[in-house]
């Protein structure tokens, strides 16, 4: 239906006239309210605003509600002018809906963040060397920090590449770590994301639109600029060109409209100023990589690939695939063509894996990880798969290559009946799953409409790997907005805040 959307606050079916409901509603009392389990990023137990949001919490305090109304309006029209929508599966399959967007600002000191920044530079280090190992040498299989059996059987191990080394032997250069805060308000890893990491243009999209819609909450802040991304993207893109290009083609390449990250790779390449191609407007001859154009055939030699490995070359994966170019790998592992991130990447992002990052970066960096992660319990373990199936109704259970919060069980909130069906899937072949206990995500305020509640929240910095490695100073922060939720994945219906790293550390 052309023009009309799902209201990310109540779900109806809305255009952009009807989008918010009218000024002139009941005056309420905007009350800012701690959450009562787990850390409050902005608020301490008495409801008191922490030092770094007082500021902030200040000047929306200040705002009546009908003001406050009348800017959410303004910003609801914007991202439908705009065109930032994501596409929600599941009950309501292929809904598009406006991308949620929070305008309480979550923030990050820079003592804090120098801290993050850290750990994140020595955990993608690590990643990349890990991945450069398992295509090379093997020593850390050999060495048994991570079991032959199960680092070879991972889904997105691509056998095919065994001995192929990328450009600079960087395979990641395009990271996004997903982060929470435990119950004391440490940073932990939740996920590391290596493959085709999404969400990084609504980071810079939240940014433009807060500083319009808001822009005096910004007055007593020095906040670090995001705007620089796409720069710093194509630089790392440029970096990664096979040798002797000196002026390297580089192009995005799209699975096509209907791919629910569409707008992010159409922002991404206007952005940067690169043409956005689909499979079909390439060509390989002679190993050489060209896209079709009205001057003729015009070289590529980088392309930073949206398309999953699967689709990605018919020829050498998925034959059926419409998405991909038939002969890029070859193209590729010729040394013709830069592919980012590297094919086979995602076996580092592989959630078996995860449970031997501590051992990875001991193991390559000989250091102890900067970063802590989640305690978890792996399926392919008989006594660990025991534990698991004893404790279902305890714990997170994910499937190892899952994404988007599908086919997980969070136990504490499930019914029996989902326990039981769980249950089934999980007895049929649990090394398929891990597990994990149920951290208490961090809370923040989230305006819901009428009222500034808390919701739970987690964030996805970005991490560039080019001449060096470069962390975008923020991040994705993904929303739960529903009451109670858990489930902060845009493909759920999620939503996001502007992440604001300080400058400088604010004096309270």
């Amino acid at each position: 239906m052309a023009g009309r959307f799902l209201n990310p606050i109540c779900g109806t079916d809305v255009g952009i006239a009807d989008i918010c409901p009218p000024v002139g509603l009941p005056v309420m009392t905007l009350a800012w309210k701690a959450a009562e389990k787990g850390y409050d990023e902005a608020l301490v137990e008495n409801d008191a605003a922490r030092g770094l949001y007082r500021s902030a919490i200040d000047t929306l305090g200040g705002l009546d509600d009908d003001e406050v109304r009348r800017r959410e309006r303004l910003q609801q029209v914007s991202l439908v002018n705009q065109g930032i929508t994501f596409t929600v599966y599941g009950g309501e399959e292929g809904a598009e809906r406006i991308f949620p967007f929070d305008f309480v600002p979550r923030i990050i000191g820079s003592d804090e963040w120098a801290s993050l920044e850290a750990g994140l530079i020595q955990r993608v280090t690590a990643l990349n060397l890990f991945l450069e190992d398992v295509y090379g040498d093997q020593r850390c299989l050999r060495a048994g920090v991570v079991p032959f059996d199960l680092a070879l059987s991972r889904s997105d191990f691509r056998r095919e590449l065994v001995g192929t080394r990328p450009r600079h032997g960087i395979f990641t250069h395009i990271a996004g770590i997903d982060l929470l805060r435990d119950e004391q308000g440490g940073f932990l890893v939740l996920e590391d994301n290596c493959r085709c990491p999404s969400g990084v243009s609504y980071v810079l999209e939240n940014r433009n639109l807060l500083s319009r819609v808001f822009p005096e909450i910004f007055a007593k802040y020095g906040v670090r600029p995001v705007d620089l991304y796409p720069q710093m993207l194509l630089d790392v893109l440029k970096f990664a060109a096979p040798r002797g290009r000196e002026r390297p083609s580089v192009a995005v390449l799209t699975p096509g409209l209907s791919n629910s990250a569409y707008f992010e790779h159409s922002f991404l390449a206007r952005e940067m100023g690169v043409p956005l191609v689909e499979g079909r407007d390439l060509i390989v001859e002679n190993d050489q990589v060209s896209m079709r154009t009205t001057r003729g055939r015009q070289r590529v030699d980088v392309l930073y690939r949206r398309v999953d490995d699967e689709f990605i070359d018919p020829v050498v994966f998925n034959s059926t695939s419409l998405l991909g170019v038939p002969g890029l790998i070859h193209a590729w592992r010729a040394g013709n063509v830069t592919i980012a991130n590297a094919p086979g990447a995602g076996v580092a992002d592989d959630k078996s894996i995860y449970p031997y990052m501590p051992d990875i970066v001991k193991f390559f960096l000989d250091e102890d990880p900067l970063l802590g992660q989640v305690h978890t319990w792996i399926g392919r373990r008989p006594d660990e798969a025991k534990y698991i199936r004893e404790h279902l109704s305890e714990l997170v259970v994910k499937l190892t290559d899952g994404a988007g919060g599908y086919g997980m069980l969070v136990g504490p909130s499930a019914t029996r009946k989902e326990i039981a069906r769980f249950a089934e899937a999980f007895d049929a072949d649990p090394g398929a799953y891990i597990a994990q206990p149920l951290v208490e995500f961090s809370s923040h305020p989230t305006w819901m409409g009428d009222e500034f509640a808390p919701r739970r929240v987690d964030m996805r910095p970005f991490v560039l790997y080019g001449e060096s490695i470069r962390v975008l100073p923020g991040g994705l922060t993904r929303v739960a907005m529903e009451e109670g939720s858990y489930v902060v994945n845009s493909s759920q219906g999620g939503g996001s805040k502007d992440t604001w790293v300080l400058a400088e550390e604010l004096v309270p």
